[in-house]
């Protein structure tokens, strides 16, 4: 422990020396620009390729790992922070292209330090010290290392974002207001999307529990964003510009639907019930944003996509409400794991909104533009980034399920070659049918065993 202890605190100290020690050359850098002209070099290319790797995939899979309770988690998540380490030192020692002191690297040296404070207390449960005041203490230390865990992957997505934006010398000055409104929202419905592909694929079961329906949580998350952006999207006592009117009063309608959508989720005797308001948000936030008035023809084109999917998703939600599972939480009312392949729709086009609203701001519409890249291919590219996060999260998920709630392997009817599943009822029968056959051989201490034992499994099978 103490060695380990001592290698942490060595590495701790190295950062925050090599975080004093760089300097952010600028001599080579314009005035009033951000960057130099200069191309990314070598170095800071590895860099790049290490972080996305370790930040985007190998922590994600570790974190879930990690909650299966796999044996693989601590090695997967050691080589990620010896990456980590790696990719930091090198995003410090880089030559070619210089950078103003920027949000990047500041915010690499406080997500060095979380990382460092996530592996100690790894350190620390792995020891596994229960007795005097460490059986105390590790209960807390238990939660704060799964929560710091569970955070991860939201804090991985804003470096990642700061790192793109900081290399290409954006979102300063004038660009940071509609910057981070196109990023932040972006992410946003992003991140919906996640939320509903999670209850679609595993989350079911929780959301019964709840006792709640899926739209109560929409509504009540709407309605908060909603009086955020109500007092936010508009500097109050100050003359209103541009789209200022048009935020401010889209924030107004959340926060006033998201109330009613929260009403809405409870039936008179306290069940929860389905309802369309927030799919109907979803439809009117697309609406208003393909009316954006924008600077240049290639901006308006991705907007108006861009809010053309976002109205998709939110007709895909009310159909597959209404239409699909007619007012039910799910198809399968037992354990919600039959899906329906419409219900695929609607997460997927958040994420394609998410992407087109992040790369659709003044400064890449402007690059875009002097490139002479058509509209056509951009959001070809963007959807693609879609269809490939989908198809990750959707992995993600698998790998959860299959190390929770490992399936029973198929078996096959000698029959007519039909794969068969043994469930409940058969076991049940061939049990009952060993019993009848050695009636008399078994004594009345083994007829209770037995009984235990079918009162175990039919209890696992409900379960």
């Amino acid at each position: 422990m103490g060695g380990r202890s001592g290698l942490w605190s060595v590495a701790g100290l190295c950062l925050v020396r090599t975080a004093i020690a760089h300097e952010h050359h600028d001599d080579k850098i314009p005035e009033g620009a951000a960057v130099s002209p200069d191309p990314i070099d070598t170095t800071l290319w590895i860099h790049i390729v290490i972080q996305i790797v370790t930040f985007g995939i190998l922590f994600p899979v570790g974190m879930v790992l990690g909650i299966v309770r796999s044996r693989w988690h601590v090695p997967l998540q050691t080589v990620g922070g010896i990456l980590t380490v790696l990719g930091y030192f090198l995003g410090h020692a880089h030559g070619g292209r210089q950078f103003k002191h920027n949000i990047h690297a500041s915010f690499a040296t406080i997500l060095m330090f979380i990382l460092i404070f996530q592996f100690a207390f790894g350190v620390y449960l792995k020891l596994h010290l229960e007795r005097g005041l460490h059986g105390k203490v590790r209960k807390y230390a238990v939660i704060t290392h799964g929560v710091v865990g569970k955070m991860m992957p939201v804090v991985s997505w804003v470096q990642m974002l700061f790192g793109g934006i900081t290399a290409l010398g954006y979102c300063r000055d004038d660009h940071l207001g509609q910057c981070l409104a196109h990023f932040i929202m972006g992410s946003a419905f992003i991140g919906y999307g996640i939320i509903l592909t999670i209850l679609l694929l595993v989350g079911q079961t929780w959301l019964r529990r709840t006792g709640r329906s899926q739209e109560f949580f929409d509504s009540l998350l709407i309605a908060a964003w909603g009086c955020v952006n109500t007092f936010t999207e508009h500097r109050w006592g100050g003359p209103w510009v541009k789209n200022d009117l048009q935020h401010t009063s889209m924030g107004i309608v959340w926060w006033c639907a998201g109330l009613l959508g929260v009403w809405l989720s409870r039936k008179r005797d306290g069940q929860p019930k389905r309802n369309l308001i927030p799919a109907l948000v979803i439809i009117l936030t697309g609406w208003g944003m393909s009316a954006h008035p924008q600077g240049l023809e290639l901006s308006t084109k991705v907007h108006t996509v861009f809010g053309y999917t976002l109205m998709a998703a939110g007709a895909a939600r009310v159909v597959e409400i209404a239409f699909v599972l007619r007012d039910r939480q799910s198809l399968d009312d037992q354990n919600g794991e039959e899906i329906n392949s419409w219900q695929y729709l609607t997460p997927f086009l958040l994420y394609a909104s998410g992407f087109l609203f992040m790369g659709a701001t003044e400064e890449q519409m402007a690059l875009l533009s002097s490139a002479h890249v058509t509209h056509v291919s951009y959001i070809l590219i963007l959807y693609s980034l879609a269809f490939l996060l989908f198809l990750y999260v959707a992995m993600l998920l698998h790998l959860y399920a299959v190390q929770a709630w490992p399936a029973t392997a198929p078996k096959m009817n000698n029959l007519n070659g039909t794969l068969q599943r043994p469930n409940g009822h058969l076991e049940r029968r061939v049990h009952d049918a060993e019993e009848f056959e050695l009636q008399g051989l078994i004594s009345e201490d083994d007829d209770h065993l037995n009984e235990g034992k079918t009162g175990l499994r039919v209890r696992d099978e409900t379960e």
